[in-house]
């Protein structure tokens, strides 16, 4: 881990602090070894003197000056080895020197000493009177030495003591205190006391520096996770969209410097939105995570992974800038997002679509390069997902041409660009006119008529189809009440108007405004919404039969249902696909089919409609059959509701208006309503609502 500065710093500054720490501490304790040398050695001296003073014969009148006779020296003698003192001197009241220990061992040697020697001598300056003074005052006086001399211990003391009697000053006894062995007792017991206070500051030093260890790694790991999240995705752990623009730049510097070139991926995931929709968000975040781990375990060192955000990845391969080594690398990571999700014990099939951009081919700058990758994967969307697909630049004309009418889109409504036209439905056997269906017409101001199934699929997509069925099921109410009660509407609904379940007070509220009976609405639903989303649309269906509102099913016989849904669904009609109505004269199969499909409809007490009728060789095998309604060209053209005249056809057929009531049956139970619907498969394709 490494250390900055400012860490090296606070270490450096316990460091000293320790340091002077401990320097204090020897201060301390060899001060106070000192003063207790020093009282020791008073207290010598003062048993000294105090013994001298009771057992040295006619000791007051040696220090009056009368001299020390011979039993006061052989007794002095004696004392000058006791209680640790080695040497002694004697002072009168005075201060004058009287007699050193010394002069003891030789008493016919004539002293060296003068009298005019006194208590301090051996001190200069104010330091000698102030002892004197001091003295004899009758306050002791002690002074610590620590030499090296020969004739003397290492550690002394030199005590001056007063001999007192009746509060008066005798004289003084100066004695040299032999305190080598008590200063090296205190020296061990102060070396055990260092020890223990140094061991007891070591502890603390380590557990100090235990803890700033510990606080400066967590501050490392708190700045290093910090520096991660910047980096990086919270929930994948993959590249973030900043970071990974840096991955890119960096790689274009390389190549700009004679390093290798790079190939850009962008990746979404297929039917991710569903595995949120009907598992939530906790199993769509652990779909992303799982994902994000195939993808490393499918790159090669070096190569980088990003999530952009949602269910989009990123990828970055380094080196790789050949078609032939890109496609072994794309169909690898397809297959492993391909590979079932195991979440939360449930098995969850989400694969993955794919778009590739080269680097100094398709594009050189970061932005643009990410641009044609994500073109790239909408033409693997398109293509339909689960595989990979490289940039061109027709599909970028296309995307181009696709985001401009989206943008139109969005001001068609306000803009008053839309419009419905009408398309007759005729009785089969009389020919009556039973009503229209409504078909909704974009008038585009500089491109013209815009073919429904392009853009009311743009719609589905962008999510702006429920404004548009809204307005179209509003607006086709409102017009048909003012046709004969005998006329019904028929409006196409779309799977995004079914999602959010508010679709039967929508209906219900358009009646409401326009005053349009329920009977006089038809809605037009397709098989595939129906396998999608079961049960809400059922649910759904039902509330809108109850409603007194027609059901027919669109497209009948193009889907992937089971015969069941046809009872399951509270349907009041089906209707036949133009494919089958075309090839009724030219494939006997499709007779067959289409008499199946009647008859059966028929036995549900369900009624038929047949779309697509342009000769009168196909009306007439429909009547044959026993269609109940039909529509198409031969029979009337979507026109707008201005040209609409009521009236059906003229001529030998004898078209006139059906009577209101022979539209719908009473609403009935299903027989099948428990059964259980099998979900459609995600990887087929729902066709868009044809508005």
């Amino acid at each position: 881990m490494k250390i900055r500065a400012r860490d090296w710093k606070n270490l450096v500054t316990l460091a000293i602090g320790l340091t002077l720490g401990l320097a204090c501490l020897g201060w301390v304790m060899r001060a106070e070894a000192s003063r207790q040398l020093e009282h020791g050695a008073e207290a010598a001296g003062l048993r000294w003197a105090h013994f001298a003073n009771r057992t040295v014969p006619e000791l007051d009148a040696a220090f009056a000056g009368r001299g020390f006779t011979l039993a006061a020296r052989e007794q002095l003698l004696r004392l000058r080895k006791a209680d640790n003192v080695f040497r002694f001197k004697l002072y009168d009241p005075t201060g004058k020197l009287l007699l050193v220990s010394d002069d003891l061992d030789h008493p016919d040697v004539a002293p060296q000493h003068t009298a005019a020697e006194g208590i301090g001598t051996e001190h200069a300056g104010g330091k000698k009177v102030y002892i004197r003074d001091k003295v004899l005052a009758g306050t002791n006086h002690i002074e610590l030495k620590r030499e090296q001399r020969a004739d003397r211990p290492a550690v002394y003391s030199e005590a001056y003591v007063p001999v007192l009697r009746d509060g008066r000053v005798l004289g003084v006894v100066e004695v040299y205190v032999d305190q080598a062995d008590e200063a090296q007792a205190i020296r061990n017991a102060f070396a055990r006391v260092a020890a223990a206070v140094a061991l007891l500051l070591l502890l603390v030093l380590a557990v100090a520096s235990w803890q700033f260890w510990q606080r400066l790694r967590k501050q490392r790991l708190a700045e290093e996770r910090m520096r991660y999240l910047a980096r990086h995705d919270v929930l994948s752990g993959a590249l973030n969209r900043s970071s990974f623009d840096d991955a890119i730049q960096r790689a274009i510097w390389r190549h700009d410097e004679g390093g290798p070139g790079f190939s850009l991926l962008c990746i979404d995931l297929d039917h991710f939105k569903e595995v949120n929709d009907s598992l939530g968000h906790a199993a769509g975040d652990e779909v992303l995570r799982v994902a994000t781990q195939r993808l490393r375990e499918a790159l090669r060192e070096g190569d980088k992974v990003a999530r952009l955000g949602g269910d989009e990845f990123a990828v970055l391969l380094s080196g790789v800038v050949a078609v032939a080594a890109v496609n072994p690398l794309a169909q690898r990571i397809v297959n492993a997002l391909a590979e079932p999700y195991d979440i939360g014990g449930q098995r969850v099939v989400c694969g993955g679509s794919l778009g590739v951009a080269i680097h100094g081919i398709d594009a050189t700058e970061p932005a643009e390069l990410l641009h044609k990758a994500d073109l790239a994967l909408y033409r693997a969307k398109a293509a339909g997902r689960g595989t990979f697909s490289y940039y061109d630049s027709e599909t970028d004309e296309l995307l181009k041409a696709r985001r401009t009418l989206q943008h139109d889109l969005q001001h068609a409504l306000a803009g008053d660009q839309m419009s419905l036209h009408y398309q007759p439905l005729h009785a089969s056997g009389s020919g009556a006119l039973t009503g229209y269906e409504a078909l909704l017409r974009w008038a585009h101001p500089s491109r013209g008529n815009v073919p429904p199934m392009e853009f009311i699929a743009l719609a589905e997509e962008t999510g702006q189809i429920d404004a548009l069925g809204l307005w179209v099921l509003q607006r086709a109410c409102a017009d048909a009440a003012g046709w004969p009660d005998s006329l019904s509407v028929a409006i196409n609904l779309s799977p995004a108007q079914f999602e959010h379940g508010d679709l039967v007070a929508s209906v219900e509220a358009a009646l409401r405004s326009s005053g349009l009976p329920a009977n006089r609405l038809e809605l037009e639903i397709t098989e595939s919404m129906l396998l999608r989303n079961a049960d809400q649309v059922l649910d759904q269906l039902r509330a809108l039969s109850a409603l007194g509102v027609s059901i027919a099913m669109d497209d009948f016989g193009t889907g992937y249902s089971s015969l069941a849904y046809l009872w399951r669904f509270p349907f009041d009609k089906v209707k036949i696909d133009r494919a089958f109505t075309q090839h009724l004269g030219s494939d006997p199969k499709v007779n067959l089919i289409v008499r199946s499909i009647i008859t059966l409809a028929h036995s549900l007490d369900i009624r038929v409609n047949a779309e697509g009728v342009e000769t009168a060789s196909q009306m007439a095998t429909l009547q044959e059959h026993g269609c109940d309604e039909l529509q198409g060209f031969l029979l009337g053209r979507p026109g707008p509701l201005a040209g609409l005249t009521h009236i059906g056809l003229s001529g030998e057929a004898g078209f006139r208006a059906a009577p209101a009531a022979a539209r719908r049956g009473a609403p009935r139970e299903s027989l099948f309503a428990d059964l259980p619907v099998e979900p459609l498969p995600t990887w087929l394709p729902t066709a868009p609502a044809p508005l």
